[in-house]
């Protein structure tokens, strides 16, 4: 006689038809804390999916990191919100629900270095990468010189489809350094071709009316501005750089240090 198959087995099996590697590795721990009480049914089904979309979201966050080029993983919960008051933290949360890229809307943040541009970029392409959407990160520099690179060998139209291609194209550090107009030329033509197709984050340390000089042509830049501001939300940063405080901490640290190691 074939020996009956618990109701706890059945619901491994179940999971691993399913395919969720995440909830079948969870489920054990997660149905005893059921069985002593300390977990409603309710909460132990909300623990269990939870953990299979734990799993799901590292490993899209995995696969986005190979492809995407992101120098790092700086996430929304990492962010010192109190070392930048004139942030409006509910305008981020609510850029980080990716309404925009759903709307194919742009985000620009600007701001003198240091204060977090980068950081709310990348962490706003780590949560589109999460939920599944193809991510990009480049420097205008790294950008433009790939596209000067294609045209010179040709292949300036596939380059321009693969930028245009993911649902969220960081653009960095506009301003730190110039871009020969051929360069901007080329910028124009990747924006114009994402515009209303998909979103573009971009972080400056120049306000709009410096991007002129940045570009290298003063007209250029007003219809790069013009496509860019159609659909944008804006994120001005006003406060103190992360780094000079870090540098100012260490600092301080070495004073004490070496009190430290004088009086043993």
């Amino acid at each position: 006689m074939k020996p009956s198959v618990s109701r706890r087995d059945r619901v491994r099996e179940m999971l691993a038809d399913l395919k969720m590697p995440g909830a079948l590795e969870a489920v054990d721990g997660i149905l005893a804390q059921a069985d002593s009480g300390s977990v409603t049914a309710t909460e132990a089904i909300e623990q269990l999916l939870s953990s299979q979309i734990a799993l799901r979201n590292n490993r899209r966050l995995v696969t986005a990191m190979r492809s995407s080029r992101l120098p790092a993983v700086k996430t929304l919960a990492e962010f010192d919100f109190a070392f930048q008051p004139s942030l409006q933290r509910e305008q981020i949360e609510s850029l980080h629900e990716l309404g925009f890229v759903n709307r194919a809307e742009n985000v620009i943040l600007l701001g003198p270095p240091g204060v977090g541009k980068t950081h709310l970029a990348i962490s706003l392409a780590i949560s589109a990468a999460e939920s599944g959407r193809r991510v990009y990160y480049g420097t205008l520099n790294d950008l433009v010189s790939s596209l000067e690179e294609a045209k010179t060998s040709g292949n300036l139209v596939r380059r321009l489809k693969v930028l245009t291609h993911p649902a969220v194209l960081v653009v960095d550090e506009i301003g730190y350094l110039p871009v020969s107009r051929d360069g901007a030329v080329l910028f124009f033509q990747l924006i114009n071709a994402r515009h209303e197709q998909a979103s573009t984050i971009l972080t400056s340390n120049k306000g709009f009316e410096e991007w002129g000089a940045v570009l290298g042509d003063e007209v250029m830049a007003a219809a790069l501005i013009d496509r860019l501001l159609h659909h944008c939300h804006i994120v001005n940063i006003r406060g103190n750089s992360y780094r000079l405080r870090e540098h100012q901490q260490l600092l301080q640290r070495r004073p004490e240090e070496q009190r430290a190691e004088a009086e043993t």
